[in-house]
C-alpha cells in the first residue's frame, strides 16, 4: 500500500502520513467491508481516499475554464514502460499536486474523467486538460532523463 501512497504524495514523509491515515480508516471501518471484492482492492480504495482527503486539506484545486480538450496532447507513440518504477515515481512526485492527482487517478487507477471530476470537484474538461498537461510535463522530464541515447518508445 505504500506504493499507492507514494504515487499520490510528493514526499516519502507525506506518503507515510497518508498510509497511516489510511490504515486507521481501514481498522475503524473494517466492519463495513462486504466481501464483494478482494480485501486488497478495498484497502487500496481506502488509501486513495486518504490521499484525496490529504490533498484537499493541503492544496485545493483551482478550476480552469472548460473546453473541448483532446484526450492527449502528446505523441501516442510515447510510452512510459521504458522507465524503471523508481524513475517514474520520482518524476510523478515532481508534478504539481493537481496534475499528480488527476494523472494517478486516470492513468494508474483507471478512473474516467467524469469520475475524477466528481471526486475532485472539478469539471470533466478540467480533468482532461490537467491530465494532458501532466503527460506533457512527464514526457518532457522523462525525455531529459533519457538523454539522446535512450529511445522514448
Amino acid at each position: 500500500m505504500m506504493a499507492v501512497c507514494l504515487r499520490y504524495a510528493q514526499t516519502t514523509f507525506e506518503a507515510e502520513d497518508v498510509l497511516q491515515e489510511g490504515f486507521l480508516t481501514v481498522f475503524r471501518t473494517l466492519g463495513s467491508f462486504r466481501r464483494e471484492c478482494p480485501l486488497e482492492f478495498w484497502i487500496r480504495r481506502v488509501m486513495i481516499n486518504a490521499a484525496l482527503r490529504q490533498h484537499r486539506r493541503n492544496a485545493p484545486l483551482v478550476a480552469v475554464s472548460d473546453g473541448d480538450y483532446p484526450e492527449t496532447l502528446v505523441s501516442e507513440e510515447f510510452t512510459f514502460s521504458n522507465y524503471a518504477y523508481a524513475e517514474l515515481l520520482a518524476v510523478v512526485q515532481e508534478l504539481a499536486p493537481r496534475y499528480r492527482m488527476v494523472f494517478n487517478l486516470y492513468a494508474i487507477e483507471g478512473y474516467t474523467h467524469k469520475e475524477i471530476g466528481e471526486l475532485l470537484s472539478i469539471s470533466e474538461g478540467t480533468s482532461k486538460s490537467q491530465y494532458a498537461r501532466a503527460r506533457v510535463v512527464l514526457q518532457t522530464k522523462l525525455a531529459r532523463l533519457a538523454g539522446p541515447a535512450r529511445p522514448l518508445s
